[in-house]
Parts: C-alpha cells; structure tokens; sequence
C-alpha cells in the first residue's frame, strides 16, 4: 500500500490491478482521528491484500472532491475495479468491513472474465483526467485575478480622470484667492494696508478650498486601499461632542457660502466612544459635504448625537435637499456608486462606500432614511467606551 503517490502509479500497463483506493482527508481534529482509524485497519489489511490507496487533502486537491461529488470527509473511493462506490459518514470501518469482501470478489470475478482495453489503460485515463481537473481548477484561478487585477486597473484610471476634473475647482479657487491677495498687497504697499476683514476672508477661502483638496486625496488613497487590505483604525476613547463641534466650526464657512441653516442638539451627557478620531472626523465630513452640497440655497442642515443603547450613540446628519430615489438607497454605499442627479456634480462616489468601511471597522452600522420630498437622513452608530 502506498500514501500520497499518483493515482495506480504501482500497477503496470498489462497486469491485473487490484483495488484502486483514494482516501479523502481534511485537517480537522476528529477527522484526523477517524482518518488514522481508517489508515490503520487497511495496514493490517495490507499483508492480506493487494490494493493500491492514495490520500488525497481536500484542501491541497478541491478538484477531486468536486470530481467525485463528495460531501464529507474522511471518504474511502473505490475507483476500480467498476463501478465506483464511495463510503464516507462516523461508521467507515463498519462500512469497509461490510463491503470489502465484495470488493474483492468483484475483482476476481473480472480478473476472471478478462480485461478490456478500457481496463488497460485505466491508470493512464485516470491520471489525464486528475491533470485536466487540475488545470481547469487553475485556469479558474487565474482568471479571477485578472479580473481584479482589470478591475483595479479600471478603478485607478477612472480616479485619475476624475480626479483630475474634480481638483481643478478647488485649486483655481485657491489660486484665485491667493492671486487676489498677492495683487491687493503690492498694489498697496506704497497707499494704505490690506484690510484686515478682506485678508482674513481671502486666507479663510485659500484655507478651505485646500482642505476640500486635502479629503478628496484622501477619500481616493483610502478607497484605492480598501480594494487591497482591510481598514486600519486605531479606536480610543473620544469625546464625541468635542469632535462634533471641532468640525462644525470648520464648515461653518461653507454652510455661510450658502446661507444655510444649522440645527444641532448634541447633549453635554453624551458618554465617550471608542473610536479612532481621524476616521470618524472622516465621516463626519464627507457627510456633512454631501449635506452642504446637495441642501438648496437657504436651507437646513441639522446633526443630532443621540444616547440611543447602553452600548451605542447614534450620529444624524440630516438635509432638506432632494432626498434619494428609495430604489437606489441600498446600493448608494457601494465603491463608485452615484446617481444620475450627480453626473455634473463634484465627487467620484467613494466617500459614501468609505464611510460604510470606517463604521462597520468600528463595528457600527451605517445607513440612510431618505424621501424625494423631505431630504435625506445619514445615521451611522459607534460604541460607547467602556
């Protein structure tokens, strides 16, 4: 008997063979155990009988257990003499007992009536078609990277191009604003100084618009490296409150741009998260732009921290702008994912899908009520700090 051996590799091309055997096995504990019960009732079988076994991993050869159509291991094949019987299940020592003297008067009896051509060559079939698995199953293999690998290929090129488009605004308001400083300041050097309301707006309109460039970056390396690994955060305890007023006070800029209104009620008792600071200061302003961003003229935006468990705070973003179709709301977290309204519009559709993956990195859920009629609402949980 050997192990590990190609399939029949001992029986010559005109002898009789006798049993063909593969023994399928897989690494957990009690298969293991079943499977040395199993190797060491065909040892004692071995000085009896002429059979030929093979062991094969499930896990180092899926192909063979696609083949033969198994369900569970460890599993003893018979492949020859015809037809094929497969024992498998707790009892298969009890089941070998049974079936093996039939086994081999099958064996004697076609032994007996003679060998065809097909029996001939039986080894070599078998082995072309283990080969013939094996490349099918690593052709299958291949072909799934190389649609990653497109699939990569086609996202950083769409990033570049829209990149490309989406930082000129930014940039050429930033230009402008440093431009008009620089002009107003050598114009006046010799006549009277720059008023300071007019340098402090400028610097403020430079500053902002190199933010705006600043997240869009890093929306694009995040996404870029959300197809390639998983998230790394560094959760701590944070004072949810403080963030939440740190970033409204940075947006307060763009949400006077647009004469727009802000609603918020965030508690002074509102606990602690444990959450990672720079990545949740992430969220928070890629769904505050999208609200700022999509709220008409004069309109409201409102953000509400809510205590809603023992374990959980709730964070609301919520706007009056024109609300998202219900049959889109489920897929509008998806990489590169926007709606037909935002053709025009700045953005790439990744800052929703990198807000999914922050949120579910904090074991936290993320999702949005939504009506045509009455804006949007984006709710996302993080975990108390215990």
């Amino acid at each position: 008997m050997t192990e590990s051996s190609p399939p029949f590799s001992n029986s010559e091309p005109h002898s009789a063979p006798g049993l063909q055997l593969l023994l399928f096995v897989d690494q957990r504990t009690l298969a293991l155990e079943r499977t040395g019960e199993v190797i060491e009732y065909l040892n004692q079988l071995q000085a009896q009988e002429d059979f030929h076994l093979e062991i094969v991993d499930v896990h180092d050869r899926p192909y063979l257990a696609e083949h033969f159509k198994l369900i569970a291991t460890p599993a003893l094949v018979k492949t020859y003499p015809p037809p094929r019987h497969i024992l498998a299940g707790s009892s298969l020592i009890r089941q070998l007992e049974d079936c093996w003297p039939k086994w081999q008067e099958s064996l004697i009896l076609r032994d007996g009536a003679g060998r065809t051509l097909d029996e001939d060559f039986v080894s070599d079939s078998f082995a072309q078609s283990v080969q013939l698995m094996q490349l099918a199953d690593e052709m299958f293999r291949l072909r799934q990277e190389n649609e990653a690998l497109k699939d990569q290929l086609s996202f950083k090129d769409r990033m570049i191009t829209v990149l490309a488009h989406d930082l000129r605004n930014p940039l050429t308001a930033a230009a402008i604003a440093i431009e008009t400083l620089e002009t107003q300041w050598s114009e006046t050097k010799a006549k009277h100084r720059l008023q300071p309301a007019t340098l402090s707006r400028l610097l403020h309109q430079a500053q902002i618009q190199i933010q705006n460039i600043d997240r869009m970056i890093t929306n694009l390396l995040e996404a870029s490296r959300g197809r390639l690994d998983s998230l790394q955060i560094q959760p701590k305890r944070l004072n949810l409150r403080d963030l939440c007023l740190e970033i409204l006070e940075d947006v307060a800029a763009s949400l006077r741009q647009k004469s727009l209104d802000l609603a918020t009620d965030i508690p002074a008792d509102i606990p602690d998260v444990h959450a990672d600071a720079d990545q949740i200061r992430q969220v928070f302003m890629n769904l505050l732009d999208n609200a700022v961003k999509y709220t008409p003229f004069k309109g409201q935006i409102t953000v509400t921290v809510l205590h809603r468990t023992t374990q959980k705070v709730q964070v609301s973003i919520c706007d009056n702008g024109p609300g998202i179709p219900l049959e889109k709301q489920a897929t509008i977290f998806e990489d590169s994912v926007r709606l037909e309204r935002d053709v025009n519009k700045e953005g790439y559709g990744i800052g929703l899908a990198l807000c999914r993956r922050i949120i579910r990195a904090h074991y936290g859920q993320i999702w949005v009520d939504s009506s045509t009629k009455e804006g949007s609402c984006f709710n996302f949980t993080l975990p108390v700090y215990r």
